[in-house]
């Protein structure tokens, strides 16, 4: 048997207060009810569509960390300031594909420019187009085969293809540059910067 709990007096002066009717109590219960609602089922129903986006975007950095070959799209500002890779404006069908290792890291970057946009990239990296080599293809087959790229076989011809070394000082990046020159009016440029942590 539960004890019960002695019950205050209503002071002499108060009148005594009615009991309270039905419509009043299922008011005062469903005002609790939400606010109880609203206090546990808002927060939990945030943790649920926070925990939802968070999933997402791992498994969205997960695909793009494993893929394999080359992104579309423009290399971030800090990408292609660390790596020394000046994509001139105007350019297109740029992409691009970073690899890191303990040893080396690399930034392969492509686009197609004007010859003016050709001119400012080869000023920018400290050389000019004195320096690009005439059929020299300066980008290995190692780093052609993680890009895809292809700079022999159907549809090349001699001459389309001029290639270039950048070597610097470590820590700077040293970059192998081709650039086909099989569109006249727009080269293509094929750029490999690599540098040692």
């Amino acid at each position: 048997m539960t004890a019960s709990l002695p019950r205050q007096a209503t002071p002499p002066d108060e009148p005594p207060r009615p009991p309270e009717d039905r419509r009043h109590m299922i008011r005062r219960r469903t005002l609790t009810l939400l606010i109880i609602v609203l206090l546990i089922g808002v927060p939990a129903g945030y943790l649920v569509i926070s925990a939802a986006q968070s999933r997402d975007s791992g498994l969205d950095k997960e695909k793009k960390y494993s893929a394999t070959g080359l992104s579309e799209g423009w290399p971030s500002k800090v990408q292609r300031r660390l790596y020394q890779v000046p994509v001139p404006h105007p350019s297109n069908k740029v992409a691009y594909y970073e690899t890191n290792n303990w040893k080396t890291s690399r930034l392969y970057v492509q686009f197609q420019t004007t010859h003016a946009g050709l001119d400012q990239f080869l000023s920018d990296l400290g050389v000019d187009r004195d320096d690009l080599t005439k059929d020299r293809i300066t980008i290995s087959a190692r780093d052609q085969k993680v890009t895809g790229w292809k700079f022999a076989g159907p549809g090349s011809r001699p001459g389309d293809y001029f290639g270039l070394i950048h070597q610097q000082k470590n820590p700077q990046p040293t970059h192998d540059v081709v650039v086909n020159t099989g569109n006249p009016t727009y080269p293509m440029v094929y750029v490999v910067s690599r540098t040692v942590p």
